[in-house]
């Protein structure tokens, strides 16, 4: 599954791996700025998504164990009114709570895996989310380093010339 972030990055990964050589220089590479740089804004605007996201998914799971939880408590309440209908007859009542009490443990079971399910897949969803974040960020972070040490060596090394982000060069 993947997200906006994991594709942005992809496009500014492309961008540079198919960036041409600069001339003169297999080790170094043009690429447009403005581009790169728009690139970067929205990785960082996704962010915020990517964590509404994930409270969504928190929030759906709280709505799941409610829900299940209701369940399980209507299922008990009809299983107790089934019971105090036949408390008249022993051996009625007999069945009557030993189906209720079935009722009840299946329920707590039901309940049980419903929120052992959810709490796992919620964990899934958070971990990963996490790692994405984490690697998004942290290449996001390696990428501006890049560029504004970039930015600086093309500005000490020639004082006339254009500047260009040379991606090859950070790399050494």
């Amino acid at each position: 599954m993947a997200t906006a972030v994991d594709e942005l990055l992809d496009m500014l990964f492309d961008m540079i791996d198919e960036a041409k050589n600069a001339p003169l220089s297999s080790e170094k590479c043009i690429i447009e700025r403005d581009k790169a740089l728009d690139l970067i804004e929205d990785i960082k605007a996704q962010f915020p998504v990517e964590l509404a996201e994930a409270k969504k998914v928190l929030s759906a799971r709280g709505e799941y164990l409610a829900s299940a939880k209701r369940d399980a408590d209507e299922i008990r309440k009809r299983a107790e009114v089934e019971a105090g209908q036949r408390v008249d007859e022993s051996q009625v009542t007999s069945q009557a709570r030993q189906r209720a009490n079935e009722m009840i443990a299946q329920a707590e079971q039901k309940a049980k895996q419903v929120r052992r399910a959810a709490n796992e897949y919620c964990e899934d969803v958070l971990r990963r989310t996490e790692e994405a974040l984490a690697d998004a960020h942290s290449e996001m972070r390696q990428v501006h380093t890049r560029f504004r040490a970039a930015m600086g060596a093309a500005g000490s090394a020639a004082a006339g010339s254009s500047r260009m982000y040379d991606a090859e060069a950070d790399e050494s």
